[in-house]
């Protein structure tokens, strides 16, 4: 499925996109849908999992157009992590 597919806006296609990832990917998934913005950080705390698993499933969701992310206004280094809802 490509990344323009999955921006459609339907949940059942987002739900595709993510069934074939690992674990830890669908878990940040999960997290980020109910938290609306986090860091790569804020994600490591609230999931437990480790920053390098963190930033591989942060990676493989921004691959498949589920995740987007952006600069921090507030610390230009970090950046903020948010559900594709488009």
């Amino acid at each position: 499925m490509s990344a323009s597919e999955v921006q459609t806006g339907d949940k059942s296609e987002t739900k595709d996109a993510i069934r074939d990832l690992p674990p830890s990917a669908k878990l940040v998934a999960k997290v980020l849908e109910y938290n609306d913005t986090l860091t790569q950080t804020q994600l490591a705390e609230e999931t437990l999992l480790p920053p390098r698993t963190v930033r591989y499933a942060v990676k493989r969701l921004e691959n498949v157009g589920v995740v987007d992310s952006g600069f921090s206004f507030t610390d230009a280094r970090k950046r903020l992590y948010t559900l594709n809802t488009e």
